[in-house]
């Protein structure tokens, strides 16, 4: 199997270019391409321009090698520690092994997690990860002291989004495994109880961390295929369900042009600024959609994508107009 550097320089000899030509076409320095080709470390974003420059994906440049050790703050178990306790029990040959919590009523579980991703969106991660670990334990308790039907079927609903925050917390702090591992149970649960509307929430979210894994194919090809079968008919979709498709169509802008696919992600945004425009404002309903959507939040995502090309110019000229500027943003709902 090729390595990162080889994959390179295998694209480059393909273009009958040498190194200097590859450094002036991407915008780098001719140092920075041989300490790539000999197998040095490169961003994803150097990557990018290469890829851009070689025309090719920025995927097909990536290899599999012995990644670089990781230095781990020795006071991340402890911190973790209750959280992980409470996701991932042991499993034994008959039954999880875990000590059961008093029942707690679903409603209340229910608005401990409402009141969780409250503080969550104003960036209060200290409070969301105290609170995660006994709202997990509760979940997990209302599914196995439930009895059959409805009772159980609202217990698995509410656990489904119990899973679910605690995969958009464990994203956004970096621990991916476990993020993948709460929003795969979260998608789980949602699909068992019919749930359509929250297990696409759930794809939005694991579309969010295949992007910050840097797993481009995957993450369009996970959106692409769950936007096409939960495309809303634009006469009769309620808020959730624009909101929801939208972001959807954010991830794949947002994992094909990073994959150097534009012409795939322009695409991608027209339609998403189409769900927003059909929104009309900013919406944000946690238990239908994954953040905030509408036009304001489809055209900073356009506007980001300029920025990561490198068109500044870009970037100014719809900064100042538009669904971003300052009366419209008041407008609009942010």
């Amino acid at each position: 199997m090729s390595s990162l550097g080889e994959n390179v320089k295998n694209y480059r000899r393909l273009k009958g270019w040498t190194q200097e030509q590859l450094a002036e076409a991407a915008g780098a320095s001719v140092g920075t391409v041989r300490i790539v080709e000999q197998g040095g470390n490169a961003s994803v974003e150097m990557l990018n321009s290469f890829a851009r420059a070689l025309d090719t994906t920025t995927s097909s440049l990536f290899a599999t090698e012995v990644p670089s050790p990781i230095e781990v703050d020795s006071s991340e178990g402890p911190r973790l520690m209750e959280l992980r306790r409470a996701l991932m029990p042991p499993v034994g040959l008959s039954e999880t092994i875990m000590e059961p919590d008093l029942p707690v009523d679903v409603a209340t579980i229910q608005r401990d997690i409402e009141d969780q991703h409250a503080l969550y969106r104003t960036d209060r991660y200290d409070s969301v990860a105290k609170k995660l670990p006994g709202i997990m334990r509760a979940a997990e308790t209302a599914v196995a002291t439930s009895d059959e039907g409805e009772d159980r079927q609202r217990a698995i609903i509410v656990r489904a989004m119990a899973f679910l925050l605690a995969g958009k917390y464990l994203t956004q702090v970096r621990r991916y495994d476990m993020a993948y591992h709460a929003l795969s149970r979260g998608i789980q649960d949602a699909r068992e109880t019919g749930q359509v509307q929250l297990a696409t929430n759930g794809v939005v979210g694991m579309g969010w961390l295949l992007l910050r894994q840097d797993r481009f194919d995957e993450a369009e090809q996970l959106a692409t295929r769950t936007a096409d079968s939960v495309e809303p008919r634009m006469s009769k979709a309620t808020p959730g369900e624009l909101a929801v498709w939208g972001e959807l169509l954010q991830r794949v802008a947002s994992a094909s042009l990073r994959n150097n696919r534009p012409d795939v992600a322009r695409e991608a945004r027209r339609m998403a600024t189409t769900a927003a425009s059909a929104l009309g404002r900013e919406h944000m309903d946690f238990r239908e959609h994954w953040a905030t959507f509408g036009p304001v939040t489809a055209e900073t995502k356009v506007v980001e994508d300029l920025a990561l090309i490198g068109d500044a110019r870009g970037v100014l000229s719809r900064a100042d107009d538009g669904p971003v500027g300052g009366k419209a943003l008041k407008k609009l709902g942010r």
